[in-house]
């Protein structure tokens, strides 16, 4: 993510700001600036922002912000849709009328502002469903019932036909850490199930009927391989003896599906904290002898210039160096995977899906799913599922 400033006071803020704490201006985000501005009040509801992009215009804070405290962006005054790009891929909130929720639906909508912050810096379609129905995305933030039983099932974690559920509790952090430990996950985030879940989403607009998909099948496999009975084979006998050595996760190793999903969740998690890191200057300069110095330069506007190599070269010293400072502080590694050179080309394949116009489809290639899915649209995904 790109670094930003209070335009005031030129105080560094974070991205989930909404107030500076050094002069207390009132701050929202821009998403078609990309910018965190500082707000002067305008009367009757409407704000000023001080930076000289915004060419003088007015703006309204999100609904969500002035009334419900779980945004920080701001919306165009002549806009009669009373919600921001983000909160309008909202479907479904939690009632707020329980303990807890309210705090966890913040939790949610923070994870799902930084996963639009970065698709939409990739130049990816981001569209809701109020908008086109049937290749839009929504997001339902659900909680399981008080007694989980045949009638009233748990919520799942998944995606369908564009829509992504998220069960209210993994905002919860102990319940979150829970299932990471019973599911022998080495990390779990919500911010990792959102880029998972919507990796489902991108396939179905990326991939299915697109020139990519016979390349993806022979990077990723058959996706026409039955999911349901991947999934109770993996949950029966575990993953792939040799996941190690072919996948970004043990997860991912369950079937074609799931490998897309998990690398592409993780090619979010590098190009995002590339971006962070060169924002922030940051270069590395090993002593150890004839290493060499590293300073990322990556931006996600700009994610079609860069070489995919370089990136990779970055990202590797980059993780020593992230798992070395959480050592020190005596906490368990920041980035616990080990990336074989298969996951690695198939992180490669996304970079290019992202930057790369899609090859012209092949006459008469489609997507069959499984008879157990009876449609061609990727299946949610189980709660179980690891974000990698």
């Amino acid at each position: 993510m790109r670094l930003f400033y209070c335009d005031n006071c030129r105080r560094t803020v974070f991205f989930e700001n909404f107030r500076c704490v050094k002069c207390d201006h009132t701050l929202a985000y821009l998403p078609e600036l990309s910018e965190i501005v500082s707000l002067k009040p305008a009367g009757e509801g409407l704000w000023t922002p001080e930076a000289p992009e915004a060419g003088g215009r007015t703006y309204r804070l999100c609904e969500n912000y002035a009334e419900k405290n779980v945004c920080n962006w701001a919306v165009p005054a002549d806009q009669e849709e009373p919600l921001c790009e983000a909160c309008l891929l909202t479907e479904t909130i939690p009632d707020l009328a329980q303990p807890g929720h309210h705090e966890a639906w913040y939790a949610l909508e923070v994870a799902k502002r930084r996963l639009v912050y970065s698709l939409q810096a990739l130049g990816l379609p981001v569209v809701p469903k109020s908008v086109d129905p049937e290749r839009g995305l929504e997001f339902n933030f659900l909680a399981d019932p008080p007694v989980i039983d045949e009638e009233h099932p748990a919520v799942l974690t998944g995606h369908a036909n564009g829509t992504i559920t998220v069960n209210l509790a993994e905002a919860d952090d102990a319940e979150r850490e829970s299932r990471r430990v019973a599911m022998h996950e080495p990390y779990r985030t919500l911010l990792g199930h959102f880029r998972h879940e919507v990796g489902h989403y991108y396939w179905d607009r990326l991939i299915k009927d697109s020139g990519w998909l016979a390349e993806c099948r022979a990077v990723f496999g058959d996706d026409q391989e039955d999911y349901g009975e991947a999934l109770n084979r993996h949950y029966q006998n575990g993953p792939r003896p040799d996941w190690q050595s072919q996948f970004v996760s043990a997860y991912a190793s369950v079937h074609a599906w799931e490998d897309w999903a998990e690398t592409w969740a993780h090619y979010l998690h590098i190009t995002d904290t590339l971006e962070t890191a060169t924002a922030c200057g940051l270069a590395l300069r090993p002593q150890a002898p004839n290493a060499r110095r590293v300073k990322p330069r990556f931006s996600l506007e700009k994610a079609e210039h860069a070489s995919f190599d370089d990136m990779m070269d970055d990202w590797l010293a980059m993780t020593y160096v992230l798992n070395s400072l959480n050592r020190g502080m005596g906490l368990k590694d920041m980035y616990p995977f080990v990336l074989s050179q298969p996951a690695i080309e198939k992180l490669r394949f996304i970079h290019r899906v992202c930057t790369e116009p899609a090859p012209a489809a092949v006459a008469g290639t489609v997507n069959q799913l499984g008879a157990a899915e009876g449609a061609s649209e990727s299946p949610g995904v189980v709660s179980q599922a690891q974000s990698a």
